[in-house]
């Protein structure tokens, strides 16, 4: 089972926006997490948020670049950072992604898959002239 964690031992309920950047070569870059009124912010819960523990079959993953969004004086969403320096560490983040997704009904989307809504679909390519004879 997978989990993202903000309070060892409770798992966070909702499904996070996550958003990933590579360098040219691959090599290295970032996961950015985004939840919107997550659980950890709920009055109730008790504690600091110290870090984000990504918990699968092979062990956890940590990230301490953890901060809260406030809108109105109010903490409204989590936005948490995982870097991967090699591909090595990437390979294993993606293994946690793929996991996760599974676990939660989610699927992956590159930049450019679909036309935003509210842009246009491109026109069609205009039909070659015949050849003067």
């Amino acid at each position: 089972m997978t989990a993202i964690q903000f309070f060892r031992g409770v798992d966070e309920p909702v499904v996070p926006d996550i958003r990933l950047t590579r360098s040219r070569d691959g090599r290295t870059g970032q996961a950015l997490f985004v939840f919107e009124e997550p659980a950890a912010l709920a009055p109730e819960t008790m504690g600091d948020i110290t870090g984000m523990f990504l918990l699968d079959e092979e062990g956890e993953l940590v990230t301490r670049d953890v901060n809260a969004r406030f809108v109105n004086g109010r903490a409204s969403a989590i936005e948490a950072t995982y870097t991967w320096k090699t591909e090595e560490d990437f390979d294993r983040f993606m293994r946690f992604a793929d996991r996760y997704a599974a676990g939660h009904g989610l699927g992956f989307a590159e930049k450019d898959d679909e036309p935003a809504d509210d842009q246009p679909e491109p026109a069609p390519e205009p039909a070659p002239e015949p050849e003067a004879g």
